[in-house]
């Protein structure tokens, strides 16, 4: 097992309800199968206990603990609770992000802008604050905060773009600024995944049926012309998180089908 014995955090596990299986939900379940104890975090208590349910349906070991990671107080309980169950913290697995009411420059609202920010890098900030001090003194961690291609790729939603882009920029001084304490931190790029949020989301934002959004977004994908999955994010996070990738900090890692592979 490529985690056994590691106690990981993963925030955002919950998931929006969907035909398939959302990002977080899957590391959950894939670090748990792979020996973790996972700690499952998510605003939406009953969502998190689905998850938690599909853990130990396997045999693994989870815990649940309520938590808006855009709150301080709620990021400094779930490390806690984490200690006072597990006594240590190996992994903190960043998943939460949001992309509702984004728009060009000129539509965005203030509001928006500020939700966006709020929840997609202000989290993830908080979130690795609060662990920061328990794997300083492990003197261990790994840290994946999950951005997105857009950080790097041509979009039309400046709120979310511009916030992936902070996730990169953060990620990468904070791998900078603990490398001394033996604690890594990459962040992975998804592209166009078929997950609950992605699919769900836009197509009733757009008014537009589900297989018409997959058959177009299927179609923009060079790799196959098919979307990844959220497995396909978990299976990146569980190297990151793993011990073989102990000499790889400050990364940003693209898992896309290779959409950001195109220029010109």
């Amino acid at each position: 097992m490529r985690l056994k014995d590691k106690v990981a955090i993963v925030v955002g596990a919950g998931q929006t309800p969907g035909d398939t299986i959302g990002n977080g939900r899957a590391t959950a379940i894939l670090f748990a199968r792979e020996g973790a104890r996972v700690v499952v975090i998510d605003a939406n208590l009953e969502s998190a206990r689905e998850t938690q349910s599909l853990i130990e349906g396997e045999g693994g070991t989870s815990i649940v603990v309520q938590g808006d990671v855009t709150k301080q107080q709620d990021c400094e309980n779930f490390v806690q609770e984490t200690l006072r169950n597990f006594g240590r913290i190996d992994i903190l697995h960043n998943n939460v992000g949001i992309g509702g009411g984004d728009d060009e420059i000129l539509s965005l609202t203030e509001d928006s802008w500020d939700r966006i920010m709020r929840v997609n890098l202000k989290g993830m900030f908080l979130s690795c604050r609060s662990v920061l001090p328990v794997m300083r003194e492990q003197r261990s961690g790994s840290i994946i905060n999950i951005s997105s291609i857009a950080a790097i790729c041509s979009a039309s939603i400046v709120a979310y773009k511009t916030s992936k882009a902070g996730v990169n920029a953060l990620t990468h001084q904070i791998a900078l600024e603990n490398a001394k304490y033996n604690i890594r931190a990459n962040a992975i790029m998804p592209g166009l995944m078929n997950t609950p949020m992605a699919i769900e989301g836009i197509s009733k934002a757009r008014g537009i049926p589900k297989s018409d959004l997959i058959r177009d977004r299927d179609a923009r994908v060079p790799l196959g012309g098919k979307m990844g999955t959220a497995w396909d994010v978990a299976f990146a996070a569980l190297f990151l998180a793993s011990d073989e990738a102990r000499f790889i900090t400050g990364v940003m890692l693209p898992v896309d089908g290779g959409q950001s592979a195109r220029i010109g």
